[in-house]
């Protein structure tokens, strides 16, 4: 899995006033967990925008000071709820021994059958949830979709791999295509129309036998002398 890194610096007080202060210079207050301890740190907010305003998954290098820099996973993030501004971020730390829990992106590829036949692809889910050891973490799970016709679906357990474990029951849908609404409900306009079609047919032939009955009643009257 690609890596990006934050430069941070390590925080000598972690009250409620620095963290304050903190925010108001373009800092994020930030917390790294997992290890011996918990190491708390700040980062420039612009440093979070490849990690934090993309659909891809990545690993980070937190570096603090020269020489001391730790791998890990993003955990939390919180933001602000009326400017969208980073609060504080959450870490966790790597160990190449260890399995991580992390969300990964779908990718899909190819031109399904179904969907040249007038269907409409629908992504359930557009991350999977997986467990791996770090280096076995994909940048992307990958589904192709050629085969897929109408009403096929893919599942989880589809996917299955050695590498990693899925978090999800065996029976998640990921993908589907579904036949289009348009044509949903241009079969049930014409089945509608042939429904009244053929009550107009049976009311004509009711009328014609109606005339026909008539007619020889008046031929049956007898004649006036």
């Amino acid at each position: 899995m690609k890596s990006i890194t934050i430069n941070g610096s390590k925080r000598e007080s972690v009250g409620k006033t620095s963290t304050k202060a903190l925010r108001n210079a373009g800092q994020v207050p930030c917390v790294l967990y997992g290890g011996d301890g918990p190491v708390h740190f700040s980062a420039p907010e612009l440093a979070f925008s490849k990690l934090v305003y993309t659909a891809n998954a990545y690993t980070v290098v937190i570096a603090v000071n020269e020489n001391e820099s730790y791998p890990a996973v993003l955990q939390d993030i919180q933001f602000h709820p009326v400017t969208d501004r980073i609060l504080h971020v959450d870490f966790y730390q790597l160990f190449d021994d260890k399995k991580i829990a992390m969300d990964i992106p779908v990718r899909i590829v190819g031109n399904s059958i179904g969907v040249k036949l007038g269907g409409n692809l629908q992504r359930n889910r557009r991350k999977l949830r997986i467990k791996a050891l770090p280096a076995n973490l994909p940048d992307y799970i990958e589904i192709d979709i050629t085969e897929l016709n109408i009403g096929n679906r893919v599942y989880v357990k589809e996917l299955l791999n050695d590498s990693y474990e899925f978090l999800h029951p065996d029976n998640t849908v990921v993908c589907q295509v579904r036949r289009a609404r348009a044509a949903i409900v241009e079969t049930a306009d014409e089945e509608g129309e042939g429904e009244e079609g053929e009550e107009g047919e049976e009311g004509s032939a009711e009328d014609g036998a109606s005339e026909n009955k008539d007619e020889s009643s008046k031929g049956d009257a007898p004649a006036e002398s």
